[in-house]
């Protein structure tokens, strides 16, 4: 086993406060990553994919390496996840589903660009298989106990855990989808305004974005299930962090959060080994059960921030993961949403006035309500279709004053319009699917499949 110590092993709990300092960077340096999570399924069945065969994930990664120049990341003689040269990468989450997680990028046009690029790869490969990609929240028939794991040693390790500590991680893993987006921050106080924000907002996202309202076939009573998903999954390492809103958030408050998180694995030489509930603590101490009188390197504490999962995440830029899997106009809204927000000091500064005054009980029952009411859900008065609708125009305004334009002189804004048409109706993407659903589908969720794939 290969010596932790030659790989600058961490000395103090200070070291890994710095790593998580170290993300601060000037404004002319900010950048967006944009990920989202897809489903695959078979044409002429509607069977969810399987890793091998003629018609499995594993022929798809095949397809996009040979055919666009994608290197294979492989595991056990399997290849699992795809890297560009861009630092792009294309990832399987454990129950299938295809993840690209994009590269750095300066604006809304590029990652447009970049999605409507790996979406027709995609196509190119996928369709001489009669296999399509769809994006919604959660998946609309998929059964728990129909889910095929992926080959992916983290995940085993994942998925025996997950039962021990709630009901619903094993729907997590293998039957949701989302996208997301990872966003930067200058300094430590800029993180702590961003993070608040973006962590009390997130809800608001959560129902503009909400789709995923039917489990097994039928309506589960909810619009947004992925998010209710979430509610009984790990209580060590979801939900809304009450801590971010104390006077003394900062990176060190956050360490101290993670150093609590329980463990999942360490890596090494190419293995993960099984650290399920062992504490890092332990591990800087040399005391951790799983290696004996190792001390963790800097990528050890990064793998570590990887497996807790908040409405909001920190690492060395802050990940916001409120929201529901979607078409492509959505996938380009949500990083159009948050960077007007946060990149724009007047947009950050009047979005976090809608919330500041909020209570953690009040937060907390947001986060609760949202997932089976989307806008109807309310705080203080005011609907969350409301407070949508002024979050929207704030972030408008940032994406105009940020004035990244294309090359036909347009500027980001237009990339707010799906989220625009959905507050001002005040129906969520969900809603609109069970209408459908109880009318012209009579009462079938295969329609889905055909009228919302990519």
């Amino acid at each position: 086993m290969t010596d932790s110590k030659n790989k600058n092993a961490v000395e103090t709990r200070d070291d890994l406060v710095a790593y998580l300092a170290s993300g601060c960077k000037p404004e002319s340096q900010w950048k967006m990553g944009t990920e989202h999570e897809k489903f695959g399924y078979t044409l002429d069945d509607l069977r969810t994919l399987p890793y091998a065969g003629e018609r499995g994930v594993r022929a798809i990664l095949t397809g996009l390496a040979d055919n666009y120049g994608w290197n294979p990341v492989i595991e056990d003689g399997l290849p699992i996840a795809l890297l560009d040269d861009t630092g792009a990468s294309i990832t399987l989450e454990p129950g299938g589903q295809l993840e690209l997680s994009g590269a750095l990028l300066d604006n809304i046009h590029q990652t447009c660009t970049e999605v409507n690029t790996h979406l027709k790869q995609v196509r190119s490969v996928s369709e001489p298989l009669g296999v399509a990609f769809l994006g919604m929240g959660f998946h609309p028939g998929l059964k728990r106990n129909d889910v095929e794991w992926m080959p992916k040693a983290r995940y085993r390790i994942m998925r025996e855990y997950m039962d021990k500590v709630g009901t619903l991680g094993q729907d997590m893993m293998g039957r949701t989808c989302t996208v997301q987006v990872n966003l930067d921050f200058g300094s430590e106080a800029d993180m702590v305004q961003k993070f608040r924000t973006s962590l009390a907002l997130q809800p608001i996202a959560t129902a503009l974005f909400a789709n995923s309202p039917f489990t097994d076939g039928k309506p589960n009573g909810f619009v947004s299930y992925r998010s209710h998903v979430w509610e009984d999954t790990d209580p060590d390492r979801t939900g809304m962090l009450p801590f971010v809103f104390d006077s003394d958030m900062g990176f060190e408050k956050y360490t101290d959060y993670m150093l609590s998180v329980p463990m999942y694995f360490v890596y090494r030489d190419g293995k993960y080994i099984d650290a399920t509930g062992q504490s890092f603590v332990d591990f800087l101490d040399g005391k951790l059960p799983a290696l004996p009188g190792e001390r963790p390197t800097l990528k050890d504490w990064e793998d570590h921030l990887t497996t807790a999962f908040p409405e909001v995440r920190l690492k060395r830029f802050l990940e916001m993961r409120g929201a529901d899997g979607g078409p492509w106009a959505r996938l380009c809204a949500l990083p159009a949403i948050w960077a007007g927000l946060l990149y724009h000091q007047p947009s950050l500064d009047a979005a976090w006035d809608i919330a500041r005054d909020w209570s953690l009980e009040e937060r907390l029952k947001l986060r609760k309500d949202v997932p089976r009411l989307g806008l109807q859900a309310s705080i203080r008065g005011r609907t969350v279709q409301s407070i949508s609708l002024e979050v929207i125009e704030l972030a408008r305004q940032g994406l105009t004053a940020r004035g990244r334009l294309n090359a036909a002189g347009d500027n980001e804004t237009g990339f707010l319009t799906p989220l625009q048409d959905v507050a001002e109706s005040g129906i969520t993407p969900a809603e609109r699917k069970l209408k459908l659903f109880h009318s012209t589908w009579n009462g079938s969720v295969d329609p889905v499949f055909s009228e919302c794939a990519y």
